[in-house]
């Protein structure tokens, strides 16, 4: 399965449920969208596959790790672990981040996550559901959550994450992790001259209005 001719990761999570959290359109663009999937066969192989974008669909890297995990769980948060990591080191702290998971429990623990860091007391809607192999991943995965101005995570399906076959087949895609690494923002238009130097017409308002949300 080939990962080029996907749609970019901002459509995807565009199209996509935030479990726990509403998805306005003039709210949830990103800054740096990043995909993240994780294989495992009974053989104690698997990959961790991670794909991190900016909104405006420049690629900033791709990795496809080989890695032995014990089960799928594993698989999935460690390779969300190593993703928030990569960016974690190529983005300022208050960019505001899109995560593209195919695990709907980690993603609505990531979720519940961001929602519990704004609570007084620091709870999540509900519990979250750790899988017990899982818990040292999902200790950095918090750890790294919060160091971003606002993060959502968005779940979709396996065959539509760009992740997915860089997880599946690392020996297939081991070239990608030899592409130069990329430290980029997302390209802010400069505003459009209004013409009398106060207020765009109505037209123009609006499309500055969906700009400034992206």
């Amino acid at each position: 399965m080939a990962v080029y001719g996907r749609p970019a990761l901002r459509d995807l999570f565009d199209e996509s449920p935030t479990p726990h959290i509403a998805h306005p359109p003039e709210t949830h663009h990103r800054d740096f969208y990043v995909a993240t999937d994780g294989s495992f066969r009974a053989a104690g192989s698997g990959g961790l596959g991670v794909v991190i974008e900016t909104r405006d669909g420049t690629k900033v890297t791709r990795l496809s790790v080989p890695d032995g995990v014990p089960d799928n769980n594993v698989a999935e948060y460690r390779a969300l672990h190593l993703g928030l990591d990569v960016l974690a080191a190529r983005a300022p702290p208050d960019a505001r981040v899109g995560v593209l998971l195919d695990h709907d429990q980690l993603a609505e623990n990531v979720n519940a996550a961001v929602l519990a860091a704004g609570h007084p007391d620091n709870e999540p809607p509900r519990p979250f559901s750790v899988p017990r192999a899982s818990v040292n991943h999902w200790r950095g995965i918090r750890a790294r959550l919060s160091r971003f101005d606002e993060v959502r995570a968005a779940r979709l399906r396996s065959r539509e994450n760009p992740a997915h076959p860089l997880a599946n087949s690392p020996d297939h895609y081991a070239h990608v992790n030899d592409e130069p690494p990329r430290c980029v923002l997302p390209e802010t238009p400069d505003p459009e001259p209004t013409g009398d130097g106060q207020f765009p017409p109505p037209s123009r308002a609006d499309r500055h209005g969906t700009e400034a949300s992206d």
